[in-house]
């Protein structure tokens, strides 16, 4: 009977989220850390292109507001499932097509199942987690996405480094490998009940108005690192895909060790302090990514901003405290797509500033992220509903 209790236990929620966490970075990291030297070497682009292609990818996340009516038809289960699975096909199509037109194109489509994807897998959790443990779960699932994360660069530093594979192959492989697991994991795992049912329609609550605000601005934010601090370390630098691995590498291999503690220390010293901490870390390598002039300096001010991405974990705790229970999919669904409003425009935007003058484009990452900082400070010490605000209520 023990045994069978065991065995029960592995197919739980929380152990079916950190598997498709898993296989999820797997095969983004693997599109993310080939795609700067895969569109320069064989696509010529220039960053003109790279801020069209970011934007391109951006749009599904604008878009995601969709979901919930894609969830009058199946469940978020399958539905996540289903998104994963068109993510990993879009990866492992990608090297078939190095020309500006067909990266768009296969970009959008692995874009759509990551943001379907991303968009209810938050949902999820906050669903299936009690409020005190999502923190927790929070910084173990950041450690699991490490080690898919790792496994991708280390692959991929062995099959180009070393065996000196060609992109096509590369991309085939970690996709339809990703395919395989999203595969077996439907066939595996059985359905899983919320214990709240929730709302099957969109709205906006002027009580989550702080949220989408913090959203908001880490949407922006998220684009000038996503986009063009790791451009600046190819164009500028001139890294090659190993070097970017590497840098990878060691990001992640922070968040395999420290983000667990970093869950559990979120949990302790509560959303306000640690968001503030973040942001005044963000403003001041902002500013230092526009006055680099050293490949190494560049990388660990690239490794140092990446450390703050685990913090992001207390936006989402706020979120789960001050939420209606039913409120959380549909929630979910405004929030990515509010995250993705300034993330359409803003690759394509700045990447024709970028042609003038890089270093404003840092300038203007380190307005965004005195923004949130300000917001930041709006926080309450003990958020719950009906106290979304250091001031209380927002009425």
């Amino acid at each position: 009977m023990l045994r069978f209790l065991n065995i029960l236990r592995c197919f739980s929620p929380a152990n079916f989220l950190l598997i498709m966490t898993f296989c999820m970075a797997l095969v983004f990291s693997t599109w993310q850390v080939l795609l700067n030297n895969f569109v320069i070497e064989q696509a010529a682009f220039t960053g003109k292109e790279i801020g069209i292609l970011q934007s391109l990818r951006e749009v599904p996340g604008f878009l995601a507001f969709t979901a919930i009516y894609v969830l009058l038809f199946i469940k978020e289960q399958l539905f996540a499932t289903l998104a994963l699975l068109l993510t990993c096909i879009g990866v492992g199509l990608t090297g078939f097509y190095p020309s500006a037109m067909g990266l768009y194109v296969m970009t959008v489509i692995m874009s759509i199942g990551f943001h379907y994807y991303e968009t209810v897998n938050q949902s999820l959790t906050l669903q299936w987690l009690p409020k005190e443990q999502t923190a927790s779960f929070m910084g173990r699932a950041l450690s699991v996405k490490a080690i898919g994360a790792l496994s991708a660069y280390a692959v991929i530093w062995t099959l180009m480094e070393y065996l000196q594979w060609p992109y096509v192959h590369s991309y085939a492989l970690i996709g339809g490998l990703g395919a395989l697991i999203v595969i077996l994991l439907w066939m595996s795992f059985p359905q899983f009940n919320a214990s709240t049912v929730q709302t099957k329609k969109l709205f906006v609550k002027k009580q989550y108005s702080l949220y989408y605000a913090l959203v908001f601005f880490s949407g922006a934010r998220r684009q000038i690192f996503m986009v063009f601090a790791a451009f600046l370390m190819v164009e500028k630098f001139g890294y090659s895909v190993g070097e970017i691995s590497a840098l990878f590498m060691i990001n992640y291999v922070f968040n395999l060790i420290f983000a667990p503690k970093i869950g559990n220390w979120i949990g302790k010293v509560g959303e306000r302090k640690a968001l503030v901490f973040e942001y005044v870390g963000l403003i001041v390598v902002f500013i230092s990514y526009a006055w680099v002039d050293n490949a190494y300096v560049a990388g660990g001010l690239y490794v140092i901003d990446h450390m703050f991405f685990a913090l992001a974990i207390a936006m989402k705790t706020y979120f789960q405290k001050i939420a209606d229970p039913r409120d959380i999919a549909a929630t979910a669904s405004v929030s990515f797509t509010i995250n993705h409003i300034a993330a359409v425009v803003i690759p394509a935007l700045l990447g024709i500033l970028w042609l003038s003058s890089p270093s404003i484009v840092f300038y203007i990452g380190a307005g965004f992220a005195m923004c949130s900082l300000v917001l930041a400070w709006l926080l309450p010490l003990r958020p719950e509903q009906g106290n979304e605000t250091r001031f209380g209520a927002i009425i």
